[in-house]
Order: C-alpha cells, then sequence, then structure tokens
C-alpha cells in the first residue's frame, strides 16, 4: 500500500512539474497574456481538466518552482537546530535549499522578469511572499527562548525577505556572473547586523 501511494505521489509531482515546465516556456516564448490555461495543459499533454486538479490558474502554474521553493525553504528553517538564532537560522536555511535543489539558474530568472512585467504574476508573487512572511514569523517565533528580547518576528521575516528580494533583483538586472548565493550571502550579511 505504501508503495502505490508514494508512487501515485511522485507521478502527480511529476504531473504538477511538467505543467510548471509548460507554463513556463510558452510564457517566455508567447508572453503571460496570450497563454491560456487550455495551450499549457495541451502543452503538458494533460485535459483541461486535469490541470485544473493542480492549479487554479495559469499565474500558479508559472510561479510553481518559486513557491515550492518557498515551501522548502520554510521547513529547512524549522529543521535547523533550536540553538541557532533565528536570522542564523534563515540564512543557514538558504544554504540547506541551494545544496538540496541547486542554486537559481536562467529559467529561474526568465520567471523574475516575467513576474515584474505582468501585473497577474506580480499580485500573485506578491500575494505568496505575505503567505511566507506569515511563516516565517511563526518559525521566528517557534525559534525564540523564553524572555528572549529579539526584534518583532513579522518585521525580522519582512527584512529577510526584502534582502532576499533586493539581492536577486540586482542579480537579474545587472547579469551578475557571480551565483546568486554569493550575492544573497553579502547582502544579508549587511541586514543582520540587528539581529546578531
Amino acid at each position: 500500500m505504501d508503495i502505490q501511494v508514494g508512487l501515485r505521489e511522485r507521478k502527480k509531482a511529476e504531473t504538477r512539474q511538467a505543467v510548471h515546465e509548460a507554463a513556463l516556456r510558452l510564457t517566455v516564448e508567447h508572453g503571460f497574456d496570450a497563454v491560456t490555461v487550455e495551450a499549457i495543459a495541451d502543452a503538458a499533454n494533460i485535459s483541461r481538466r486535469t490541470f485544473s486538479n493542480y492549479f487554479a490558474g495559469k499565474e500558479d502554474a508559472v510561479l510553481y518552482g518559486e513557491e515550492e521553493r518557498v515551501r522548502l525553504l520554510v521547513a529547512r528553517i524549522r529543521a535547523r537546530p533550536s540553538a541557532e538564532r533565528p536570522w542564523q537560522a534563515m540564512r543557514a536555511a538558504i544554504h540547506d535549499v541551494y545544496r538540496e535543489v541547486g542554486a537559481p539558474d536562467h529559467e529561474w530568472a526568465a520567471r523574475t522578469r516575467l513576474a515584474r512585467k505582468h501585473p497577474a504574476l506580480l499580485a500573485r508573487q506578491l500575494a505568496n511572499h505575505a503567505a511566507l512572511e506569515r511563516e516565517l514569523a511563526e518559525a521566528i517565533t517557534e525559534r525564540a527562548a523564553p524572555g528572549d528580547a529579539m526584534i518583532q518576528p513579522r518585521l525580522m521575516a519582512a527584512a529577510f525577505l526584502v534582502t532576499l528580494r533586493i539581492g536577486t533583483h540586482l542579480w537579474v538586472e545587472e547579469q551578475r556572473t557571480c551565483p546568486l548565493h554569493e550575492v544573497i550571502d553579502e547582502y544579508l550579511t549587511q541586514m543582520a547586523q540587528p539581529f546578531v
């Protein structure tokens, strides 16, 4: 029974990834506004109904990869040793994610550029970031020791996410040759001063 459940979940994950890749490819080729859910479903070799089982709309399909990284980041923060201070745990979790799934590549950079061009994608991305901010704040609160004097968890989570966003945007816009994680590390070090 466990083998069947594992196989079923793996097939679902593969289908979800295939739909995401088709949505991203079509959006890069034709522009977000010109791509329909039907076209994405056709490119992923699934029905429109199957598409709806996985994603609420094309915005979700395009941004799926980013959302998965976010979920993984929150999980890795929660898995860090409890003795780590919140900021150190978040920084270490970023490195854990890079080791596990690799650093973002040009496909990811293309999605970032798209999100800045299309209001529907930007709105969805901002909503995702707001949800992540709440989850990070919860993880920070869970990590705080009783009587620990630290900055308000929502503020720390927001500062962390803004630093990631700015570092990423500069990496994309300036087409830096160094890996993204080096840019992020540099900015997180600068931002960390109030939190360490």
